[in-house]
């Protein structure tokens, strides 16, 4: 397998960044994921002098292992497979970063990392096609090479099928540590660092008073803090992850003045952004109470308190569940709520999708082509989707549509092995065989922390006025959480610059 023209042309410019000389130590086999995975080690040395490469015997073969040239010590950087697809961002940043190139990353996390004591070896099965996994495979390899008790295996999962077969694994990214399960699903490196135990609220417990305090890190988080920073007033914003749910959203195609870009994409650039103005950034923080006293008050899960004279609530939604028995049990383990992540986990599979609005369709279409047969279950007598996305689901072949249909149950023991619906016009109820549930049936906004603090509406969604003000004095919110009509990215910032706008000229007319 030759690299294309494109990707060539982007690991020409990205080998010339390259500081020290880097050793791949290659373990190969006969069979074509060898033959490609060595194709690839070559090219790589081909198109740099900073480049060797050497035969080894490593655990798992194919693999390859990126290291320091001349050093007897290994960085403990495992690709099991071609990291090419979405994974190919984690090879470059392996080969400049092993070559002694300063990652992008705080000074405080990389101290963090060197601090860790112990022996900790993490393996993480991906697909190629996961956007979300690609955060976690990069920084585990960070912390493989700014710390030696620390090493890091990527595994594609197409590459190791029985291997991810036999350990029942449904969902990616999922993380291995020292052989037992860690944890699955998207982390950053902050993430990863609190659960291994490594957060300090102690610094958080010193801080000052903020003027415009911003929960929530989405677009309408990002959007309120930037708006407010500008302003020249004291502005954090805790998160429990940059992007929040625009970090799951593969193609975006309708923000505004950009034809085309990506979830990742646009929630790394959110961040890059609310940086240049000197915004408190908190993140991997989850609030757990709001409180109005003298300033507002918002207590976070690890106990820290911080306070602002205003603060704006944009901490998003989420997927809805189906609140069906087999769904929480059965979670990665054949329930799965990504396509585009976890798709590839089941080729040639029959899986059901739940949901006939845009996302269902849309997901029923990219299983389609994967998977053996997609059944689509829609609640209501029509599918609610555009009708190009139902045009182009009924010209596939592998593809049933069931409307009026409820589920009863998700079946399984270890894993999923079927669904269980109702017919809501006869009530007979009826049972499918298959492997995976994707649910795909809108979203829950992330307030049941707020209690009874500000109104919130049947569905518990905030309820705002026109300048994203609460019912509490000094609380303002936006995004997906409020009662905002229509979720979009560009509605959230919209909102959350509204919002921010509100809070400013309320600390003007109340000091």
């Amino acid at each position: 397998m030759k690299l294309d023209a494109d990707i060539k042309q982007q690991l020409e410019q990205y080998l010339q960044l390259l500081e020290g000389d880097v050793l791949l130590k290659v373990s190969s086999g006969t069979d074509s994921v060898s033959a490609d995975m060595l194709d690839l080690v070559e090219e790589l040395a081909s198109m740099s002098n900073k480049i060797t490469v050497e035969q080894t015997e490593l655990p798992r073969t194919p693999s390859f292992s990126v290291n320091r040239k001349g050093e007897d010590t290994d960085t403990g950087v495992t690709f099991a497979g071609v990291p090419l697809g979405h994974e190919f961002t984690s090879l470059v940043l392996a080969l400049l970063q092993v070559s002694g190139r300063p990652p992008k990353v705080e000074q405080s996390v990389i101290d963090r990392i060197k601090s860790i004591q112990g022996e900790y070896h993490f393996e993480t099965y991906v697909s190629l096609s996961c956007h979300n996994c690609p955060d976690v495979v990069q920084a585990l390899n960070l912390m493989s090479i700014l710390n030696p008790g620390i090493t890091h295996t990527m595994i594609d999962g197409a590459a190791y099928k029985e291997e991810v077969e036999s350990k029942e694994i449904m969902a990616v990214p999922t993380v291995y540590l020292n052989g037992e399960f860690f944890e699955s699903g998207r982390m950053t490196i902050d993430d990863i660092l609190g659960k291994m135990g490594t957060s300090d609220a102690s610094e958080f417990a010193r801080k000052e008073p903020y003027d415009v305090l911003v929960v929530g890190g989405g677009p309408g988080g990002a959007s309120a803090a930037i708006y407010a920073a500008r302003k020249g007033i004291r502005t954090g914003i805790v998160a429990e992850r940059f992007g929040g749910q625009v970090n799951d959203t593969l193609g975006i195609e309708n923000f505004i003045s950009v034809k085309y870009t990506e979830g990742p994409k646009l929630a790394a650039s959110l961040e890059e952004h609310a940086k240049e103005y000197g915004i408190d950034i908190m993140k991997s923080q989850r609030a757990k109470r709001l409180e109005k006293k003298e300033l507002v008050e918002v207590e976070l899960e690890n106990g820290t308190v911080l306070k602002s004279k205003t603060v704006i609530i944009s901490t998003g939604a989420r997927w809805r569940n189906l609140g069906v028995p087999g769904e929480a049990e059965f979670k990665n383990k054949g329930v799965a709520y990504c396509p585009h992540c976890d798709g590839p986990l089941f080729a040639g599979k029959h899986v059901a999708v739940v949901g006939g609005g845009n996302s269902g369709i849309e997901a029923a279409i990219d299983l389609a082509g994967v998977a053996s047969h997609v059944t689509v279950l829609e609640f209501m007598p029509e599918l609610k989707a555009d009708s190009v996305l139902q045009d182009r689901l009924n010209s596939l072949p592998n593809v049933t549509v069931i409307k009026n249909a409820q589920v009863k149950e998700i079946t399984g023991t270890s894993k999923v092995d079927g669904i269980s619906y109702i017919e809501r016009e006869s009530g007979e109820v009826k049972h499918i065989e298959l492997q995976g549930v994707f649910v795909q049936i809108g979203l829950v906004p992330n307030t049941d922390w707020l209690g009874d603090t500000v109104e919130r509406t049947r569905t518990g969604e905030i309820v705002v006025d026109s300048r994203g003000a609460t019912s509490v004095p000094g609380v303002f919110a936006a995004g997906d959480c409020t009662n905002t009509p229509y979720k979009q990215i560009i509605i959230s910032m919209g909102s959350g610059a509204t919002a921010a706008l509100g809070a400013f000229d309320y600390m003007i007319r109340n000091q």
